[in-house]
């Protein structure tokens, strides 16, 4: 505010002195009066004129012609000196007064359009959903606390909309983790259907158990499809696991019982007991699936890692298909007429790949699962 009266006052003053400059520069110079007196006395004691008694009388006038001559050249000159330093004055008040106005628009951009300016940008901004655009703000501007309000506005806005996303993110997490859990019981489900089917013959009951068993596989698998497509990522935090853990993930998830009778090397590995869940129920259902043989798992290491392998003995895949069951939707050609997302070996990689370790595939003598988890 200071700054802002101090400018007001120059312009003021710079205007105010222009106008008396101009007024006490414009008046003209005033003559000699008492060089002009002088002069008439000295005529008037001269007499008949010069002197030597001719009596023309003309001496007298010629002294005060020669008087007011002189008077007027020393006006004309005195005139031009103060046009002069007229000039010369008004063009130093006009720089001055330009300089003041220049100072003043200047003063008055920087306090008062330019703050409106940033946040008119800012605002701009912000409707287009840019919410880490920070407005820059002058404490020592009036309109610093104005400024500073928008910006704690802005960052209330990204705080929420962070907050939305995160819970968002969980939400999705959860959909995507029980829909891909839910698909196991309901396979059991299915193969108990079919197994007392075939041991009782079929029965309206039981074909109806069977049907709404592949009414709700599809369900979740086109509910877990959707929720991945927008996720892209489930989380996974790895953590200490016992090799004793790990045999029981194995036996849990054979409820058909054709996993061979199998010891694991006591270890600890570092992994996330529900997703290595999720790994072995997709790798244990597939070997159902499509070998429906015995199942045989093999522990051991390798350098700094414990190395898994799970084998089934039937025909495997052919070699060119081999690198791509790990593709998202991916399903080999003996998929064909077997329900399925082509998502299970997909997730299965991107799993263990997130606790620091890796998965591949070999199809000889039977089809080859290898886990690798970090020591």
């Amino acid at each position: 505010m200071k700054k802002a009266l101090i400018v007001v006052f120059l312009a003021l003053a710079l205007g105010f002195g222009g106008v008396l400059i101009a007024f006490v520069a414009y008046a003209p110079p005033s003559p000699d009066m008492l060089a002009l007196n002088s002069a008439v006395m000295d005529a008037m004691q001269s007499g008949d004129g010069d002197g030597n008694g001719d009596g023309d009388g003309d001496e007298p006038f010629q002294l005060i012609r020669n008087a007011v001559a002189r008077e007027a050249q020393r006006m004309e000159a005195a005139m031009r000196q103060r046009d002069a330093a007229l000039r010369a004055l008004l063009f130093v008040y006009v720089g001055a007064f330009a300089l003041g106005v220049g100072g003043l628009i200047l003063y008055l951009d920087r306090a008062i359009l330019r703050p409106f300016r940033k946040m008119e940008a800012f605002a701009s901004r912000v409707a287009q959903g840019d919410l880490s655009f920070q407005l820059e703000m002058d404490k020592e501007n009036r309109f610093g606390a104005f400024s500073e309000s928008f910006d704690l506005m802005r960052e209330q806005l990204e705080a929420a909309r962070e907050s939305e996303r995160l819970a968002n993110i969980s939400k999705k997490e959860l959909v995507a983790s029980l829909s891909h859990d839910v698909k196991t019981p309901v396979a059991s489900i299915k193969i108990i259907s079919e197994l007392y089917q075939a041991k009782h013959g079929e029965t309206a009951e039981m074909g109806l158990i069977s049907g709404k068993a592949d009414q709700i596989d599809l369900l979740i698998s086109n509910m877990f499809t959707a929720t991945l497509e927008e996720l892209r990522q489930l989380k996974v935090s790895a953590a200490e696991v016992t090799a004793k853990q790990i045999e029981d993930e194995i036996r849990a998830s054979d409820y058909q019982n054709k996993v061979r009778p199998f010891a694991l090397p006591e270890c600890v590995v570092m992994a996330d007991i529900l997703r290595f869940r999720q790994v072995v129920d997709n790798v244990i259902g597939n070997s159902y699936k499509y070998a429906g043989t015995e199942i045989e798992a093999i522990g051991g290491f390798d350098g700094g890692f414990f190395t898994l392998a799970i084998r089934d003995f039937g025909p495997g895949v052919p070699p060119d298909e081999l690198s791509l069951l790990c593709e998202k939707f991916y399903r080999a050609g003996n998929a064909s007429g077997k329900s399925g997302s082509g998502l299970g070996l997909y997730l299965s990689e991107y799993f263990i790949k997130e606790m620091g370790g890796s998965l591949s595939l070999e199809s000889h003598e039977g089809f080859w699962v290898i886990i690798q988890l970090r020591l």
